[in-house]
């Protein structure tokens, strides 16, 4: 059996490896519109393509909004328009800026429940200590990390404050948290023991733990994806989350699927609720364009938002 090797691009496209190719010479934004005719994308408004294409760069749109309209170096399926990526473009964009509150809601909370509890149970500097975590090699990483943090934030104020007026300049861990990215957090839980992993799911989000390690790293993965201004529409994950059972017919490989998982989590009903008529006005506005089987929406998707 031939087996494919390779890796995912910033844009979520899986690069086969094969021989080095030489680099494309750069283009204008002229012939950009010329290649796109050649091969055969209908494009109603040249002007207004190229105004587009001002803004947003060629390699970002192209690259990542193709995906599922054209065979791979092939031309464009009949009846694709520009205006079709631009709507998917679009669509894509704000799904990512409506999910950002949600992730931004589980994020602070989940640092208020780890910093509450491991502060309390192991103290100040319990962080320190390999021997309160799984794995001690993954702690040595998170060390590193954590060091980079306070040098790269030495001149904040509170960080200054501990460095120059505390015995020995320690960060206390409620305050060291404080510098955790999201991916930080999510690997700092996932190295925790399984009683302390257990009882922080509990105590700050009520749902078992396999669960909660599972949806933060899913969700610590989107987030990214958000941050960079990456492409949610027709990704597959590569941090599929668990899902409760009740799910069992939603493909846990598309973004449908974390955004269940962000329903559970979020503790705000006012912005999920925001949320959930947001994203039903968006599919409405982009219905012509998008395919709801590329972002792993079933067809009682509106039921499972809102019920």
């Amino acid at each position: 059996m031939r087996t494919t090797s390779g890796r995912f691009d910033l844009w979520g496209v899986f690069m086969e490896e094969t021989e080095p190719k030489e680099l494309q010479d750069p283009t204008t934004i002229e012939e950009q519109i010329e290649n796109l005719l050649g091969k055969k994308l209908t494009i109603n408004d040249i002007e207004q393509a190229k105004s587009f294409l001002s803004r947003v760069s060629y390699y970002r749109f192209i690259k990542a909004y193709s995906l599922g309209l054209k065979p791979k170096n092939g031309n464009y399926n009949a009846d694709v328009t520009f205006e079709q990526l631009c709507d998917i473009y679009n669509f894509n964009k704000r799904l990512r800026q409506s999910l950002f509150p949600l992730i931004e809601n589980i994020e602070i909370r989940l640092r208020c429940s780890i910093s509450n509890y491991f502060s309390t149970v192991y103290g100040n500097l319990g962080y320190e200590n390999p021997d309160n975590f799984i794995n001690s090699n993954y702690h040595a990483e998170f060390i590193k990390d954590l060091n980079f943090e306070i040098s790269r934030n030495k001149k904040s104020p509170y960080i200054s404050n501990f460095k120059n007026y505390y015995k020995d300049g320690k960060i206390p861990f409620y305050a060291a948290i404080e510098l955790f990215s999201f991916g930080m957090l999510s690997k700092f839980y996932s190295n925790l023991k399984s009683n302390d992993k257990k009882a922080i799911a509990k105590i700050g989000f009520n749902v078992g733990y396999t669960y909660l390690q599972s949806w933060v790293e899913s969700i610590s993965f989107v987030r990214n994806i958000c941050a960079h201004y990456g492409r949610l529409y027709n990704i597959k994950l590569s941090k599929q989350p668990i899902l409760y059972d009740q799910y069992s017919a939603i493909s846990n490989y598309r973004i449908f699927a974390v955004i269940i998982c962000i329903k559970i989590l979020v503790d705000d009903k006012m912005i999920w609720q925001i949320f959930a008529d947001e994203l039903t006005s968006l599919i409405d506005l982009y219905a012509k364009s998008i395919n709801l089987d590329y972002i792993g929406f079933p067809g009682d998707w509106d039921k499972l938002l809102k019920e």
